[in-house]
């Protein structure tokens, strides 16, 4: 004997829900369209997550190894390892403002498409 799911189809539709109207979120995530949007969001993360650990490992490692290069002064009393450090700071904002924009332009209407064939209604 096979045993059915709860979850049916609404009528009329091809929204996944429940008996009482919430969303299947089981069947949701087996949904293509879910795959391919985690799949593009762990394209972007990944890859700049990687790209950020290299570069402040790489401060770090200046800093502890070669700290006659950090200390090379550039203008004034700000020297190469300021110059870095406070890039840090840049590199943080630009990937908060890249990502920003790839969530307005690619993850945002995809998650409303899905919401919206989930059913799910505010």
């Amino acid at each position: 004997m096979t045993r059915m799911s709860s979850f049916t189809r609404a009528p009329e539709s091809d929204y996944l829900v429940d008996p009482t109207g919430a969303p299947d979120f089981a069947a949701l995530r087996a949904q293509p369209e879910f795959v391919a949007l985690r799949r593009r969001i762990v394209r972007f993360v990944f890859p700049a997550s990687a790209l950020f650990l290299c570069w402040y490992l790489t401060y770090v490692l200046l800093a502890a190894y070669a700290p006659d290069l950090m200390a090379v002064r550039v203008f004034g009393s700000v020297n190469v390892g300021m110059l870095l450090g406070l890039s840090q700071f840049a590199s943080t904002v630009l990937i908060m403002v890249l990502y920003s924009r790839f969530a307005r332009r690619r993850m945002d209407p995809a998650v409303e498409a899905l919401k919206e064939r989930a059913g799910a209604r505010r």
